[in-house]
Formats: structure tokens, sequence, C-alpha cells
């Protein structure tokens, strides 16, 4: 959507009156000395920076993100796990100018390349995160850090993660020596409507836009559940209930509805020709409209079985379509619905019971979804967990056997690296081993699937960012710098 202005009718009547007259005597002057024919302006407002809504092609807040330098680097004789469904024995994995050359058994090294010898050893995509809340909740975990939830109205669609994000949280470190390349960061779950969600590249920085993943989708958090009715019901004020909640979810899709209408209209007559006065911006129906479009991703905080039906069928009524469920800890009783409807679940092995709508998680739950063909996700959404998502994932695969569903590690990978990839909207550019990807790529010391595998060297963009065998050389956030210990 173009750049358009916002005037009061009168000030819009003024300005159109003006450069009327003056387009006109302009035009009446140069046609004396031409062929006397004269052209009728435009009576069109003129384009205002900041008054037209940012379309999901134009970003106020752009990335400044610039891959780091790297050489020509191959990974040989290594296990590799692509998460495209192969797992390559004595394989090698080939980096070049940010990206995945070429990955196979039958690879041979570019003449030049920094050789690693990844015997014993296994390879994976970069670790993703799909639900964090890192730089908005950072450590340490005191008030003043506490940016994470404007639990100040059910509806804070207007407000951005982005603007939130402390890059020098201590605990991006900590992930990226997890192997965590990318992450979705979230605003909290205590309102219907959230916020915009942001993702990022582990990459050390000094700002917030030094990290934003370029072209990454924009997301829409919104929550259903025990926090925003617990939050606000509280409070004596809607939504005090679940179906409290359902209606404040329809209300404000409704006004959003309405909001693009306007919108949509004042672009038809200006295409026209006509005269037209652009609506107001409001940046919370902005952003819902964003999703309307298409343009913005629905990151649905949702436990229950029941709840995440009834928000499928919200959707439904006012036509936009849910990325994926977070935490979703019943998912796996509605796995054909969620099938059917292609959502993805974000979500956990090990917690469950912490609160009513959270006891009968099961750690079964991501391959019990998995043999459904359901997009699943291992996700942190807190700062320990982040760290190790794939042990997580271990804990999630090793229950899934014992059920007796024996989920391939070659299928078990894509929790922690395609499909929150999938979730973000970024997996045609990172998430799997294939050649033009991204290089964002782990070297495990072993079997990733094992509690005992440390991320030995990390790479984003092809740039090692976190080498296990030089601590020394790994980014230190200032907050740990003259920490005792070496900080968090």
């Amino acid at each position: 959507m173009r750049i358009r202005s916002h005037l009061t009718p009168t000030q819009h009547r003024s300005r159109i009156a003006l450069a009327s007259s003056a387009l006109v005597l302009t035009l009446s002057l140069s046609a004396c000395a031409t062929n006397g024919k004269q052209t009728h302006p435009s009576t069109e407002s003129a384009p205002i920076a900041g008054t037209a809504p940012a379309a999901g092609a134009t970003d106020p807040y752009p990335s400044t993100y610039r891959p780091r330098p790297s050489v020509t680097t191959a990974i040989v004789n290594a296990t590799i796990l692509t998460a495209t469904g192969l797992q390559i024995e004595h394989g090698t994995v080939v980096m070049e100018g940010g990206r995945i050359l070429a990955v196979g058994a039958d690879v041979v090294p570019p003449a030049g390349a920094a050789v690693i010898d990844g015997t014993g050893k296994w390879v994976t995509p970069g670790v993703i995160d799909a639900h964090s809340h890192l730089g908005v909740f950072p450590a340490p975990g005191v008030q003043g850090h506490a940016d994470g939830n404007e639990n100040i109205d059910p509806n804070t669609a207007q407000v951005w993660a982005e603007h939130s994000i402390w890059p020098q949280d201590p605990v991006f470190n900590k992930a990226r020596a997890g192997g965590v390349t990318s992450l979705l960061i979230l605003p909290g779950s205590a309102n219907l409507f959230g916020g915009r969600g942001v993702t990022v590249k582990n990459v050390p920085a000094i700002t917030e836009q030094a990290m934003k993943f370029p072209g990454a989708p924009y997301v829409l958090k919104i929550a259903c559940g025990e926090n925003p009715k617990g939050r606000y019901g509280s409070r004596g004020r809607a939504p005090a209930t679940r179906m409290g909640e359902v209606a404040g979810f329809r209300k404000a899709w409704i006004d959003a509805a309405e909001y693009a209408r306007k919108w949509d209209g004042y672009e038809r007559k200006r295409e026209r020709g006509e005269a037209a006065e652009a609506p107001k911006r409001d940046l919370a129906l902005e952003t819902m409209a964003g999703v309307l479009k298409g343009e913005i991703l629905v990151q649905n905080h949702c436990y229950r079985a029941d709840e995440m039906a009834v928000m499928i069928d919200v959707s439904k009524e006012f036509g936009y379509k849910t990325r994926a469920f977070h935490h979703a800890v019943e998912a796996y009783k509605i796995a054909d619905l969620l099938k059917e409807n292609d959502i993805c679940v974000a979500i956990w092995a090990t917690r469950w019971g912490f609160k009513m709508e959270a006891y009968d998680g099961i750690e079964e739950n991501a391959a019990i979804l998995t043999k459904k063909g359901v997009c699943v996700a291992i996700h942190s959404d807190e700062q320990r967990l982040t760290q190790r998502l794939n042990v997580e994932s271990a804990v999630a695969l090793a229950a899934g056997r014992r059920a007796g569903i024996d989920i391939p590690e070659a299928e078990a990978v894509k929790w922690f690296t395609a499909n929150p990839a999938r979730i973000m909207g970024i997996a045609d550019r990172t998430g799997t081993l294939e050649p033009g990807k991204n290089a964002d790529v782990v070297l495990w010391t072993r079997d990733p699937f094992s509690v005992y595998a440390i991320a030995q060297k990390v790479f984003i963009d092809g740039a090692l960012v976190h080498d296990a065998d030089a601590p020394q050389n790994n980014h230190r956030s200032d907050f740990e710098l003259g920490q005792p210990n070496g900080g968090l």
C-alpha cells in the first residue's frame, strides 16, 4: 500500500484548492507557449509520510543485518541430518558466500576451502526457536527489564516486540551455544491481541535492526485461555471468561475488517483519480488488517483442544489463517483437525500440569502429531530451554518410541529446524541443508538427540559465530563484562 496523507476535511479542501490554483496558473502559462490546450489538475491529496498503513512489503523499521565475513568451509566425513528427511553417512557440507553450496556423500571440497574433520560428529541445520521472549524478557529477570507484556488492555495489537528487544540480553549468547541461529521473538500472552512478533538472526549486535531477519514476515501474537481472562477478569473487566474472550476476538476482527474496507475504498478512489481523503491510521487495526490481507502470520497461544477448535472456527468466520498454535498441550486430541486445516503446532515435551489448561499435556504429543502428518516444532518459551531444544526433542522422540511410535531422527530433526522455519515464514531461506539456502549450520560433537551432544561449531550465513573449541573468541554481552565468573 502506498503512502497517503491524513488531513482533516478542512485542511484537505484547502490543500486541494491551493494546489489546484497553482497548477492551473502554471499550466495556463505553458499552454500559451505551446498548443493552447489546458489539462485539468488531479484533485488527489498529496502523500505525507507516516499517514498510510505499512503494507506487507513496506517496513518502517527495516533490517540493517549484514552477514559477517566468512570463508569457504567444508565439514567432511560427518553424519548429516538435512531436515529434508535424509540422513547422510560420511557426508560433506560445503558453505560458500554465506550459502549452502553442496551437501552429500560424494561432495569434494573446493580448492582452498577450510576443511573441518567431522569424523564421529553430526551436522544439522541451525536450531530455530519459534517461540522466544529473549530480549523482551531478558536476563536478569528484574522489573526494569520486563518489556514483553503490554498488559493494560485486551487488545494491544499496536505494539511491536522489536521495539522492546535488548540485544545485550546475555541469553542470546547462551542460546547460540546451544546451536540456535534464528528466533521468533514474541510479546507475552496477557492479552487477546499481544502485538507483533519479529524474527531475528541470533548474531551479536548493538541494535535490534542489526539482528532482524531480512524479509521475514511479521506475525501477530494472539492468546486464548487462562491468561487473558485471568488478567482482566480479576480487574472487573472483560474478558472474564472464555466466552468473553471469543466475543472480544470477534468484535476486534469486525473492526479490523471495517478498517481494511475504508482503506481499500480510499485506494480505489485514488486509482480512479477521484478526490480522496485518507482514513486516520490506527496502529492496532492496521496490524489486524494485515492479517486479513494475508500479509501478517497469526501465532495463537492456546492449550486446550476444545479452544483450538473454537479458534479455528473464528479464523474461518473472518477469513484469516492460523499459522500455528503455541504450547498446544492437547493438540494430540485434534491431530486430524490440525492436519485438515494445515496448522502447525509449537510445543514442549516436558512441561505440563503447571495450570489447569496444561493438565493433559503428554510427552508423546509431538510423536502422535508427527505420525498424523501435522507440522510440529519444539519451542522454548523461556531462557533455559532455548539452550537445549535438541534435548527437549530427544525427550519427545523417546516418549514416542516407548509408546510404539518410531519417528526416525531424520524426521524428528525437523522439530527444531525445518518446521519452526515454516511457522515463521522463512522456510524458503533456512531450516534445511539444501544448496542455495542460508548457511545456518551446527556441527555437533555427537548425535544431537543425545543429552551429551554439544554444539561444537555454529555458523550463521556461513560465518563462525560460536566455537566451543575457542571459548575465548566467543561473544560476551556488554552486561557480562566485569561480572564474576563470566556473568550469568
